[in-house]
């Protein structure tokens, strides 16, 4: 009697305020949301990778919500958020032209005018190989300023010897509108074509892991790791730990995906989507008296690489005629997600989500939002099953929830149209003599 008395309040403020009443009574899913005690000002959680696999894609339906009685279904009121990523996640690395390419006493000298905020590491798109080159570089925030020396990083080709090439310069963290470069080594001008850079701030989000596993299996020439991928669940990066016996190397690695539905039929292969590729390289020593140590063990996934419940991921390590790599683990990785609202002392918060019917808010405070250096921390509590949960309301046309109805609708107009016809047939008919 209680419980349809409940049910009953609940459906009338639903009535009253539908908006405010849906997150608690068709998300599947809830989670207290504990600020610090006292807590007030600019306050962020961490999302980890159960939130994302059991809310709708991009996080549509997340609700975050003040006063709300976890365990008991009321009208609550909505906090307003903002989904905070990793600026190297939200702004990809961009491609940027050369400025004033030519030489200078004997080097390769040009400029670039790099993208507004912090950036650290620079790729060269240098078009030669077997080389190996010394990279001098200096910032100004002005093009014709005096110009701050940033270092001398090496790049290098060593495709003869195996160990692949690398022109990644690993920068401090800088924000100067300009970058001036000279390049002393085999590296004429018409080599170089352009740079990119990423941005980078100083108060980036670290990576929280996905899934892991130890077991890899050979394949012929190929070391094969595979996973099975939740559902919305971003996927940034995949780290690769390599054993510390495997000295110097580089190794091409794909990762594909292929739906987890069987093929339709017995000689049909299985659809599978390239997601990323790259190298795995470690080289460490003298080459041509030039010091080397460069170290690349992840791989970068492209933004849209989650996909539908199921996916199962298979990653390749070509070892062409060398010994496999000893592969310790292969982990996957997103980007760390944090929701961000502004907290009151006192207040209890609470995140519903699984209800994919909802579209994802607007709030005016995601339009404001300026990231503070040192946000208050929260934390999120297990996940639990919403236990006033009720599906939402199938707001589709009748004729999509029902179509037989359009079946019976026809058949009712043919067949009227059909005793319209032989009665109009049957008086017109002449009478017999």
């Amino acid at each position: 009697m209680k419980a349809n008395l409940l049910a009953a309040i609940v459906l009338a403020a639903a009535a009253a305020n539908p908006a405010t009443v849906e997150p608690t009574l068709h998300s599947l899913y809830q989670r207290p949301l504990q600020p610090q005690p006292g807590a007030t000002g600019q306050t962020c959680a961490v999302l980890d990778a159960e939130t994302f696999a059991h809310a709708a894609a991009d996080l549509a339906d997340l609700r975050l919500v003040r006063n709300a009685p976890v365990q008991t279904a009321a009208a609550v009121e909505e906090q307003p958020y903002i989904i905070r990523e990793s600026e190297s996640t939200a702004h990809p690395p961009r491609n940027l032209p050369v400025l004033n390419l030519g030489s200078r006493s004997g080097q390769t000298t040009f400029d670039a005018a790099m993208p507004d905020g912090a950036y650290r590491d620079v790729s060269l798109a240098v078009n030669a190989e077997n080389f190996i080159a010394s990279v001098t570089v200096a910032g100004s925030q002005q093009q014709t300023s005096p110009a701050t020396r940033l270092g001398a990083f090496t790049i290098f080709d060593l495709t003869t010897q195996k160990l692949g090439r690398s022109t990644v310069l690993h920068l401090p963290p800088s924000d100067f509108r300009f970058l001036h470069f000279a390049i002393a080594g085999p590296i004429k001008p018409n080599r170089v074509s352009g740079l990119e850079a990423g941005a980078a701030s100083a108060g980036e989000l670290p990576y929280a892991p996905v899934a892991q596993t130890s077991e890899v299996t050979q394949k012929n020439r190929l070391t094969v790791v595979q996973f099975r991928v939740p559902a919305h669940v971003p996927v940034d990066r995949i780290t690769f730990s390599i054993g510390a016996g495997a000295q110097n190397f580089s190794r091409y690695v794909s990762i594909r995906a292929a739906s987890a539905s069987p093929p339709q039929q017995m000689d049909e292969e299985p659809l599978e989507t390239l997601l990323a590729n790259g190298r795995l390289l470690r080289v460490h020593g003298v080459h041509d008296g030039h010091r080397i140590d460069e170290e690349n063990l992840t791989i970068a996934v492209r933004p849209d690489a989650s996909g539908p419940a199921g996916q199962l991921w298979t990653i390749d390590i070509d070892n062409g005629d060398d010994p496999p790599l000893p592969v310790e683990s292969v982990r996957l990785e997103m980007a760390e997600r944090q929701i961000c609202f502004d907290a009151t002392s006192g207040t209890q918060y609470a995140l519903f989500y699984g209800n994919p019917s909802l579209a994802a808010p607007r709030y005016d405070y995601a339009t404001l939002f300026t990231p503070e250096k040192h946000p208050l921390p929260a934390t999120l509590a297990p996940e639990q099953k919403n236990p006033h949960y009720q599906p939402p309301p199938d707001r589709r046309p009748l004729t999509e929830r029902y179509p037989f109805l359009l079946w019976v609708g026809l058949l009712l107009v043919v067949a009227v149209l059909g005793f319209v016809a032989l009665k109009t047939a049957q008086e017109a008919k002449p009478p017999a003599p």
